[in-house]
């Protein structure tokens, strides 16, 4: 045999294995980047729309379906672009990062000014899943350029750095991105962040698969998406200031973003004559008292629920202090257990001046207890058991408020309630929203509470209604205590006409709210939607 008949061992060409190894953990480090910046972009969307709007499972529906029936369009439509991966993916990147960074700025300010968010959330929500989902296939592709590798490992890496990225954007963004940076400057660290893993990925490992041309308009479009986004966030404060005065009839002269909501407060010169101002308070957008006419609400809401013993109350919600002041008016009241969620609530209404000066410092009374917890879950291992219970909630308008109103909750504050104890429920409008009233009315029978419903009007709000409940076999004596203070509003005979209701809001017959079933969720959607 001639050296010339030796068999010929022929190699592929595969680059060195140092290579291959540290490219291939580039392609997996920016898996896992992208899919953390894409779920936050999802969750962003959804935590703005339950801010605005307040249906947090509408919102999360809406968002999540269009986002994943986009991702599969998206998926699709990558499949021509395969002979060039590494520039499309780099596109794709880039714009990500715009419309994710923005996305939070461009809702805002549709909310604010053009009253289009719905259409908005739709669009920006389909366009974000358009482009997730081409991410796949395209990085997929360059992966295997890489090396040959079999397609089903290739499969499992990526998705495996695609599901673990997703976890660390779930956990960074409510324990990290929101406490930090707020909602608006957050989306737009995770646009750079984004940016900045897809280019560097496309620059570095796959340099030589760009044409000359390519490279130039990569680099240009990084420029213009850095520029973009380091604009928005020196003029965030400004804009985010604007926009919501937007949103306001009078002057904001507070505003911050808690752990759980928005807090705003306005104010303006009610009667310029007499120097007479109306601070109002507003938790995500929703009227929580005007300092004009808030007496009426807080006089009706708690003093029926004193007359009887009062010597262990319990307030539930009223983080501004205004229910517990009418409380502290009663001298043999030997302690107040206030529980509300937000920290930030209570704290203003211990710092601001008006504030202060409205509740009559009534945080600073040594009679008042402050917890700060879910009141679900507070009452479930309460210590003691109470003469009055007060229930000043938000409006059940979201997930988060609305189990509040169920015939579970009331379960449990039927359960706190010492013998002859009273409790009585803020209740929404008879008038606006009867459904949502008369149901509250129904989970509180269905918990074994008998009540007795009353409604007075509040110009801020308009007729708003009441429960006052008691766990003994007859409905409680609605009245006031003989040794009530001076009110500016309530007496008996206001009471009495308080239990009158007309003919054309009389009662509803409607099911009770519960936790399976939270059917307020559904009445607040439809009945206050003209309003």
């Amino acid at each position: 045999m001639t050296v010339s008949d030796t068999p010929q061992v022929v190699e592929e060409s595969t680059p060195p294995r140092p290579y291959w190894r540290l490219a291939r953990s580039a392609v997996l480090l920016a898996v896992f980047v992208c899919a953390a910046c894409g779920l936050v972009y999802e969750l962003a969307l959804v935590a703005l729309g339950s801010y605005l709007v307040g249906d947090t499972v509408g919102q999360a529906s809406i968002v999540l379906g269009v986002m994943v029936f986009a991702m599969g369009v998206g998926a699709l439509a990558a499949k021509p672009f395969q002979n060039r991966a590494a520039a499309v993916f780099a596109a794709i990147e880039l714009a990500l990062a715009l419309l994710g960074g923005l996305s939070v700025l461009g809702l805002y300010a549709a909310f604010a000014w053009l009253d289009l968010y719905g259409p908005a959330l739709v669009a920006t929500a389909f366009v974000l899943g358009l482009l997730i989902g081409a991410e796949i296939p395209l990085l997929m592709v360059l992966l295997q350029r890489i090396r040959q590798q079999a397609a089903g490992s290739a499969v499992a890496d990526l998705f495996a750095a695609d599901y673990v990225g997703a976890l660390l954007g779930g956990l960074a963004f409510p324990f990290l991105l929101l406490p930090l940076f707020g909602q608006l400057k957050g989306a737009l660290v995770v646009g750079a962040v984004n940016a900045v893993a897809g280019v560097a990925l496309i620059f570095t490992v796959f340099r030589r698969d760009l044409s000359r041309r390519a490279l130039v308009g990569l680099s240009a479009g990084t420029v213009v998406v850095f520029l973009c986004l380091g604009y928005a966030w020196f003029t965030a404060k400004d804009f985010e200031v604007t926009a919501r005065q937007q949103l306001y009839r009078d002057p904001v002269v507070h505003a911050e973003r808690s752990r759980y909501q928005e807090i705003v407060l306005t104010r303006s010169v009610a009667e310029p004559g007499r120097n007479v101002t109306d601070l109002r308070m507003f938790l995500n957008g929703d009227l929580q008292f005007s300092s004009i006419d808030e007496y009426r609400y807080h006089e009706s809401l708690v003093h029926p629920a004193l007359d009887g013993s009062r010597g262990e109350v319990l307030v539930l919600g009223a983080g501004d202090g205004l229910a517990v002041r009418e409380v502290l008016r009663y001298p043999d009241v030997r302690r107040v257990t206030v529980v509300d969620l937000d920290p930030a609530v209570v704290a203003l209404a211990r710092s601001k001046p008006q504030l202060r000066e409205l509740n009559g410092d009534a945080f600073t009374d040594p009679r008042v207890r402050v917890v700060h917890a879910d009141a679900f879950t507070w009452l479930r291992d309460a210590p003691y058991r109470f003469d009055a219970v007060v229930v000043d909630l938000p409006d059940p308008n979201e997930t988060a408020t609305a189990k509040l109103y169920t015939v579970e909750f009331y379960t449990l504050i039927g359960a706190v309630l010492a013998d002859g104890g009273r409790v009585v429920v803020q209740s929404g409008s008879p008038y606006f929203a009867p459904r949502s009233y008369w149901s509250i009315e129904a989970s509180l029978k269905e918990a074994g509470l008998v009540s007795v419903p009353f409604h007075v009007d509040v110009p801020s709000f308009g007729n708003w209604g009441f429960h006052l409940a008691t766990a003994g076999a007859d409905p409680p004596r609605l009245g006031l205590p003989d040794d009530v203070p001076g009110l500016r509003f309530l007496d008996e005979a206001t009471l009495r006409a308080a239990q009158t209701f007309p003919a054309d809001r009389s009662r509803v017959d409607v099911p009770p709210n519960t936790l399976l079933n939270p059917r307020l969720l559904e009445y607040a959607r439809t009945e206050w939607r003209g309003y």
